[in-house]
């Protein structure tokens, strides 16, 4: 497995100018690479990981990205970085403010989408790096990719947005208040100073976890799984008695032992904000990058109806633009998994040389 990798990308002499107007300093970036850098460096495939992902991409979308996969390392070279206000690496609300010596916790400033994209372009610049064959993104991650599209001109040859959103609807900013109020409502919170008190908000981390797993599966993937099964041994009354219970109790378990509280407050909230079609200048300013777009039919989380609000901004545009709905039970998780022709239709957009200039 590749190492992790830490590098300083802004500092006092030259900090990060985040688009609320504010500075941030220092901003320390984990990231790791897969396969080799051609002499030409034009193989470079950047990976943008979605809300708890990580660095490793093989490890969190081995389906994607490895040997032999659609992103195949044998060919690229892969980039893949821990966002900006993450907890695997990279700075965030619980690394230290300098001016305090403690953690940043809820004075850390508000990012965006934007700001995600500004680091993994200073990252690029740090490893010598140009333009992208292409950028793959799930999720966040493909709304990362859209992003970069338009702040980067022709910086992306093509794009793959999978399960992605360039708006939250009503009821998607409703789930995520919910599973944010979780965190802050838990007494361990403290206000956000729980990093200084060695104490963690494990039950409202859990609450907002579950919740959320909920809305990356289907009813159809959950009934397949679990159905009503009750678990062995297990009696009437309200501990973990049916066994998607205790599933969910699992998710949420490892999640807190990952995951911090403050980075999924500050993650989840960027989203609520992206609305990048609203400045009708965005999909103009997007050149040269052709796009695939692929949802899937049981997603509910970031239904079909997303994709194709954005194959309609990008083609209005005169944007080079592929749309694909894809049959799946397993919900908005089927971005990390297999469904039949997902992944082929990945790897032949990757592969496809037509319209691609010199």
């Amino acid at each position: 497995m590749t190492a992790v990798r830490h590098v300083r990308l802004f500092d006092e002499s030259a900090p990060l100018h985040l688009s609320s107007g504010r500075t941030l300093t220092p901003v320390d970036v984990a990231y790791a690479t897969y396969g080799e850098l051609a002499a030409t460096r034009d193989n470079v495939v950047f990976i943008a990981h979605a809300l708890t992902g990580d660095a490793e991409a093989t490890h969190w979308w081995p389906t994607m990205v490895g040997p032999g996969r659609p992103v195949d390392t044998d060919r690229f070279f892969v980039v893949c970085a821990n966002l900006l206000g993450g907890c695997r690496g990279t700075t965030g609300p619980s690394s230290t403010d300098p001016a305090t010596g403690r953690a940043w916790g809820l004075d850390f400033p508000l990012i965006s989408v934007a700001d995600l994209v500004t680091v993994h372009r200073r990252l690029l610049a740090h490893l010598g790096i140009e333009k992208l064959r292409a950028a793959v993104g799930g999720s966040l991650g493909g709304m990362q990719v859209l992003q970069w599209a338009a702040d980067a001109p022709g910086q992306i040859e093509r794009a793959v947005l999978v399960a992605a959103s360039a708006r939250l609807s009503t009821q998607n900013i409703a789930l995520s208040n919910i599973a944010r109020q979780a965190i802050l409502r838990d007494p361990d919170f403290r206000g956000g100073r729980y990093p200084d008190d060695g104490v963690v908000p494990a039950n409202g981390l859990s609450v907002a976890r579950m919740l959320g797993h909920v809305t990356y599966v289907s009813e159809p993937g959950l009934e397949a799984k679990f159905g009503r099964s009750r678990r062995d041994g297990s009696a009437p009354g309200f501990g973990i008695d049916f066994e998607v219970e205790s599933y969910l109790d699992h998710q949420a378990r490892t999640f807190v032992d990952r995951f911090d509280a403050l980075s999924y407050l500050y993650l989840s909230r960027l989203l609520d904000y992206f609305d990048p079609f609203a400045s009708p200048e965005f999909a103009e300013r997007i050149r040269d990058t052709r796009f695939q777009v692929i949802s899937f039919d049981s997603d509910w989380r970031f239904a079909t109806s997303h994709s194709v609000l954005i194959e309609k901004q990008l083609r209005r545009a005169g944007i080079d633009v592929e749309r694909h709905k894809i049959t799946s039970s397993w919900g908005h998780d089927s971005f990390l998994l297999d469904p039949p022709g997902y992944l082929d239709l990945v790897e032949s957009f990757l592969n496809d040389r037509t319209g691609v200039g010199s």
